[in-house]
């Protein structure tokens, strides 16, 4: 800090001798001076500078820019180039994957200016607000969007925002197979943007550990991410939406795989020790698959999604960061509630004279569970306020105000380990009563706890309490707290249970099945070529849960009927425990004249795989194959039934 101070009376000098420069990073800024108290330096290895300078525009705000010393920044200037090239082929294809795309400039040797992208913070930070092992957990992201985002319908252009770029993202980074992403170099919005910054490391040059990779899985896509797309912790429609963006979007960038070999190949002679022969411009080749249909990369990213979500080494990398960067927090850095959006203090707020915690409430969101109601007496007796908090909520509290003070100054916390259900209306009764003494102690602790930042931020209202207040005088859950989620997709109607005939001679008895709840859509595209006919089972929607409440492992199972000796039997890989599996798969049937197409009958049935047991069946669909014009592919939804035909 010592240093960075004494070189920024240099700047001062360079200011009162100049009067006025324009910022490298573009001419059209125009700068007069430094502002040193708004200046600072990361804690990533080249330690970067974080520069203010004065606006000459006195209506405009200050500038704000990186400044690095140590790393070639001609390579982050291509790569940003690659990915705005990749945006310009997306928006003229008429597909806006909201990508952030900031400025960056090479002043000289291993040295240049990064444009700073205002109300953005990292992965890092918005996960620790959780603890240390916030990047294991599912819920940061959400909340951190949902805390900057209190009403609905500013949450859901969030979440918009956050799907298109995530994906936009995915694809790029894994493209230009850019390496050393851990949670300090991807970044999120307010708005819901996420984008990543530093490229070190590109085209696969990955970090090592000895002989194992840093980077294993093949692109940054976690479950906190996953999450966010949901509304849960649960697979929706949403994510559908997701993956049919990813895979659109790289089958866009396949198309124009010579563009990207052709100008990445022009800069092989510049120097930059990542991209220097032909092996480096293979990855990209390689990556990109010229050779395969857009249905055979669709298939492709799909699988390439599914490994990145399922990798633990990426959240054990997170985590290891997280630890690695703990040694360089400053002293002065004092802990904040991960759900509050701002700080609140005694003097902006008010004195808090009492608090007492009237009641628990039932509620379904964002996770089931209870909330309790605690009503807040400032000393002016006008000033009363209802807050509501999650039992999670006061032990993050209790946990945060024991970095400040030591256990001596505050009240003991209650056991949140409990025997049997922990969110039964029990629990909630006995938490109620030991919450409401803790708090009152709270109030009454030493001057220094009592009036401390956290606690007066705990107890001023969220938009979500002022939300439910306006709702009626005694606040009641409305809105998120009903348990609406947001970002859930609309339920289907629910299909009677019906039952199938038994067994019997006739060629329709294979089809019977062990009936679950029937009902949910499959979407599929199908397609006829070269005697050849492609089934690509892409989602389903809406499925039932089974008779125990368990989601279902489902599967897809297809013949082409008149079958009877069952050779035309064709299955998908089965998706664990969900309602709303991914599958974009190619289910293909060759050797079929386009004369027998005519007097063919699709059968598709989805059931659940039981082990042991026999499967059950979720739903099904007919589809006469004389009722497409199958000249050209053919993609939508079919409606499950429990029999019968169906159509687009």
């Amino acid at each position: 800090q010592g240093i960075l101070r004494e070189g920024l009376e240099e700047v001062k000098q360079f200011f009162k001798a100049n009067g006025s420069c324009r910022l490298p990073l573009s001419p059209s800024l125009l700068v007069k001076g430094i502002v040193p108290r708004d200046c600072s330096y990361f804690n990533s290895n080249a330690v970067p500078l974080k520069l203010s300078f004065q606006n000459v525009d006195p209506l405009g705000e200050n500038i704000r820019v990186i400044f690095k010393c140590g790393d070639d920044l001609r390579q982050d200037m291509l790569t940003l180039q690659m990915i705005r090239i990749m945006n310009k082929i997306w928006v003229q294809e008429g597909l806006d994957m909201r990508m952030v795309i900031f400025r960056c400039f090479s002043t000289g040797r291993g040295r240049g200016m990064v444009e700073m992208i205002p109300n953005a913070e990292t992965l890092r930070k918005i996960q620790v607000e959780h603890g240390v092992t916030g990047s294991f957990k599912d819920r940061p992201l959400a909340d951190w969007l949902q805390k900057h985002n209190p009403e609905e319908d500013e949450y859901e252009k969030a979440v918009e925002n956050f799907i298109y770029s995530c994906a936009g993202c995915c694809v790029a980074t894994y493209v230009l197979g850019i390496c050393d992403r851990h949670n300090d170099n991807i970044m999120l919005k307010t708005t819901g943007h996420m984008f990543h910054i530093d490229f070190g490391r590109f085209l696969g040059h990955a970090q090592m550990f000895g002989n194992i990779k840093r980077d294993r899985a093949p692109f940054v896509f976690t479950s906190d991410m996953a999450y966010v797309i949901n509304g849960g912790d649960k697979p929706s429609s949403r994510f559908h939406d997701f993956v049919d963006l990813c895979c659109q979007a790289y089958n866009l960038i396949r198309k124009h795989t010579h563009l990207f070999l052709n100008l990445l190949g022009l800069m092989l002679s510049c120097g930059i020790p990542e991209l220097s022969d032909l092996e480096d411009l293979k990855y990209v080749y390689d990556a990109l698959r010229p050779q395969d249909t857009d249905a055979d990369a669709t298939t492709y990213f799909t699988r390439l999604i599914e490994s990145s979500l399922g990798s633990v080494a990426t959240k054990l990398n997170f985590f290891i960061h997280n630890l690695a960067q703990m040694k360089f927090t400053g002293s002065d850095t004092r802990p904040t509630l991960s759900f509050a959006p701002r700080t609140h203090t005694i003097k902006t707020s008010g004195r808090i004279r009492d608090v007492f915690l009237c009641r628990h409430e039932r509620v379904f969101h964002p996770s089931k569970g209870y909330t309790y109601v605690v009503k807040v007496q400032r000393e002016n007796p006008s000033e009363v306020a209802f807050v509501q908090r999650t039992f999670e909520e006061f032990q993050e509290l209790h946990n945060k105000l024991r970095l400040l003070f030591p256990s001596s100054l505050l009240p003991s916390f209650p056991s949140r380990f409990v025997i049997g259900r922990s969110r039964g209306e029990a629990v909630a009764e006995r938490r109620k009563e030991e919450l409401n003494g803790y708090i009152w102690h709270l109030i009454h602790a030493a001057p220094e706890v009592a009036e401390c930042d956290l606690i007066y931020t705990f107890f001023h209202p969220l938009p979500r309490d002022e939300k439910a207040a306006g709702t009626s005088p005694a606040p009641k859950p409305a809105g998120r707290w009903a348990g609406a989620s947001p970002t859930s997709p609309p339920r289907l109607p629910r299909v009677p249970l019906v039952s199938l005939p038994r067994p019997s001679s006739s060629p329709d008895a294979t089809w019977a099945r062990p009936l679950g709840k029937v009902g949910g859509e499959v979407k599929l595209s199908i397609s006829y070529k070269n005697n050849k006919l492609f089934i690509m089972v892409m989602h389903i929607r809406g499925l039932q849960p089974l008779q125990d409440g368990n989601d279902p492992d489902p599967y897809v199972k297809t013949y082409l009927l008149p079958d009877p000796q069952k050779t035309t039997k064709r299955k998908t890989k089965v998706a664990r425990k969900t309602c709303n599996p991914t599958y974009n798969e190619m289910l293909v049937y060759d050797g079929v004249p386009r004369g027998d197409l005519q007097q063919r009958e699709l059968r598709l049935s989805v059931l659940s795989e039981e082990g042991f047991w026999e499967n059950i069946l979720l739903g099904e669909v007919g589809i006469c194959l004389r009722d497409l014009d199958l000249a050209q592919e053919k993609m939508g939804w079919f409606a499950l039934g429990s029999r019968g035909h169906s159509t687009l």
